[in-house]
């Protein structure tokens, strides 16, 4: 028999174009918790949903663990999940039911949960974790496993009491991340990982992590789990956790997935020390801010650690709508930014989005100025997403409809009024991508006739999508036109 049997609510397999990517990690902050459990005596395993291709397949193992306490325990460091998309939340209500079926007891945590108690409450969950989760779970664990304590005097915790629903104050956030055991990567297939990345891209990536929360305030950003903090850890934990991986799992390349890299002042510059004296080097991508990017010599400082990647929150080529979002930045940090990256030989990926309230067809011409000028590597699109809990959303609510979360990564919906129809933002986000890829293939062709040599597999690639768009894209840019003349 087992205690705890975790799993998460977030199939790949349910979200169609994170499908077809096939860039896959596992659960990390759900494996964070596991081994914060374990390591207070219970026993645990995991259902672990992400390669799963339906919510039934949890019932062996609920058979076979017998398993008292079932943990839903969301990742807290995958973007994905913060999306709050409906599909992993049917997943997560569907998981449920199978546990309570199975006689177990249903906790649940994550940013859908907080946001939505009632539901889950309604639909078999017997407790919601709310905010930062181990030690609220660990104490939880101690009152149902071994009478310990009173229920009501846990913090961070939500529970029907009768007809009343209870909510505890909120739990402080830990400070001391070192102090947090390793993430129990033992529970996972993590073969199974890496042959799903092998086979559609050649190498394999694993995920990290080096913080938790962010301190800034764009106002479109939800922080239901750790509030409007940040806390770090030590350079020398993680180049420890990389030196670990490299001894147990040796991946080809990491992805630290925290939402912002490095922001602690001094901190790049000692983890950079630290992974070449310990020949902890693994090839990494992580998210930054563009402005601290332009601090001192952090950039050089990530090369020489090892990063390959950096995405950032470019969002708009407006500083209209950048400043009316509380970013914090400018263009010409984002254009400063990229051009420094690139001369350090490290990709750069924009992360754009449209929709936000005030966004007129100029400000969209000049987001495609700032792309066709700094010329990143690669793009993601979304539109303006109002998630409670944000000021975005506050000023928005009034015109939110029945539906307030996308089915998955790819819905793409405008659930308040925007300046222009909803169809108009999807076919905007295909002439995006279209006329990304094509200057693309303008740069690729002006490369290849400047140095007249050999051309690779690449660069054909990117001349033949380039003729693809060269002819497909006029079509769509008529529909677009034509759209915006739409009453929204």
């Amino acid at each position: 028999m087992t205690d705890v049997l975790f799993t998460h609510s977030y199939f790949l397999r349910f979200d169609p174009k994170e499908f077809a990517a096939m860039t896959p990690y596992p659960p990390l902050g759900t494996l964070y918790a596991a081994a914060a459990v374990r390591r207070s005596g219970y026993s645990v395993s995991l259902f672990d949903s992400m390669l799963a291709s339906a919510e039934a397949e949890i019932v062996p193992l609920l058979v076979e663990h017998r398993a008292r306490i079932l943990v839903i325990y969301d990742d807290d460091f995958n973007y994905l999940t913060k999306m709050c998309l409906t599909r992993m939340r049917e997943a997560a209500f569907t998981l449920s039911a199978f546990a309570k079926q199975a006689g177990c007891a249903v906790v649940v945590h994550g940013s859908d949960p907080v946001d939505h108690v009632e539901a889950y409450l309604q639909h078999g969950a017997d407790y919601v974790v709310c905010g930062e989760g181990e030690e609220t779970l660990k104490k939880l664990l101690a009152y149902l496993l071994r009478s310990q304590g009173s229920v009501e005097e846990i913090r961070g915790l939500a529970f029907r009491s009768g007809e009343l629903i209870v909510r505890t104050p909120r739990r402080e956030v830990r400070k001391d991340l070192d102090a947090l055991p390793l993430p129990a990567r033992d529970l996972v297939d993590l073969e199974r990982y890496r042959r799903a990345w092998t086979e559609r891209h050649g190498y394999f990536s694993i995920n990290m992590v080096t913080t938790r929360g962010c301190p800034f305030h764009c106002n479109w950003c939800a922080k239901p789990l750790y509030g409007q903090v940040y806390n770090s850890r030590s350079p020398r934990c993680v180049v420890e956790e990389m030196l670990e991986l490299k001894r147990t799992v040796n991946p080809d390349h990491l992805w630290f997935c925290d939402d912002i890299f490095g922001l602690k002042p001094g901190w790049v510059q000692e983890f950079s020390r630290l992974v070449r004296e310990q020949g902890a080097s693994i090839p990494f991508k992580c998210l930054a801010r563009v402005d601290l990017l332009l601090k001192g010599e952090t950039i050089a400082q990530l090369s020489d650690a090892g990063c390959t990647s950096v995405w950032v929150g470019a969002e708009s080529g407006s500083q209209k709508i950048l400043n009316a979002m509380d970013k914090g930045t400018t263009v010409e940090q984002i254009q400063n930014a990229t051009r420094a990256l690139k001369s350090h030989g490290i990709r750069v990926g924009f992360f754009l989005q449209y929709g936000y309230p005030g966004e007129d067809r100029e400000d969209i011409r000049k987001t495609f100025e700032m792309v066709r000028r700094a010329m990143p590597d690669e793009i993601g699109i979304s539109v303006s997403y109002p998630l409670p809990g944000t000021k975005f959303y506050d000023s928005v609510r009034g015109q939110l409809n029945g539906k307030r979360n996308w089915v998955d990564s790819e819905d793409l919906a405008m659930m308040f009024r925007g300046t222009f129809i909803p169809e108009f933002y999807r076919v905007l986000h295909r002439v995006t991508h279209k006329n990304f890829r094509l200057w693309q293939g303008w740069d690729t062709a002006r490369e290849l006739a400047r140095r007249r040599g050999r051309v690779d597999r690449a660069a054909l690639r990117r001349l033949a999508a380039s003729a693809y768009h060269m002819v497909t894209l006029p079509p769509l840019k008529a529909r677009l036109e034509w759209l915006s003349r739409k009453e929204a």
